[in-house]
């Protein structure tokens, strides 16, 4: 990503998630990286083309993860008076949608449908598509799904595992930024290169 310093960025990565394979820690630890590794960069930290990460000094709002349902791990602590087969919908069998992951930003949708006839949104659309979408004017772009009202633009790149049995897709990466046309190829080059070592990083 040239505006996060392509040329290290995913050097400090590999060495941050050197030897750590849950998927919430490494998450949470990439997060934190590419959102300090951008607000380095004034034509991202500060003013109308922030993105949207967070801090209470910069006019940010929100971006990071968002991982398939199916992979959180089930409750194995129950408040009192819920019994101990309690289930959340978002585990119920046939369920077919993103939970927020670990992120950086203001409170963002807590999930996001993908199922046949009910995705919509740039996230669903990656997710579903299994490719990254970049999305100069988020305003023409259908079915958008506002986190925040100031937002832009955006990109969105799908967590893709391969293996010799296919290509699964775990969830997305999202960015967003107060400016139109806030991110361009270098950046769907970068991202997608995060991308990569994250999935390759952990245990799903």
């Amino acid at each position: 990503m040239p505006h996060a310093d392509s040329s290290l960025l995913p050097d400090y990565l590999t060495a941050l998630l050197d030897g750590q394979r849950d998927w919430v820690t490494n998450l949470a630890n990439t997060s934190s990286l590419v959102y300090h590794s951008l607000l380095a960069f004034p034509t991202f930290g500060n003013g109308p083309s922030a993105v949207n990460w967070c801090e209470p000094a910069y006019p940010v709002t929100r971006s990071g993860f968002y991982v398939d349902a199916s992979l959180f791990p089930t409750p194995k602590v129950h408040p009192r008076g819920a019994g101990a087969d309690a289930d959340s919908s978002a585990h119920a069998p046939g369920t077919s949608r993103l939970l927020l992951a670990p992120f950086c930003g203001k409170p963002a949708c807590q999930y996001i449908e993908t199922a046949p006839g009910r995705a919509r949104g740039v996230c669903a659309d990656a997710f579903v598509t299994r490719r990254t979408l970049l999305v100069r004017d988020v305003d023409a772009y259908p079915g958008h799904i506002a986190c925040d009202g100031d937002t832009k633009s955006e990109i969105v790149c799908p967590l893709l595992l391969r293996s010799h049995e296919g290509e699964v897709a775990l969830g997305v990466l999202d960015l967003d930024c107060l400016a139109l046309g806030g991110f361009d190829d270098d950046d769907r080059a970068g991202l997608e290169r995060i991308a990569r070592l994250v999935v390759d990083a952990c245990d799903w």
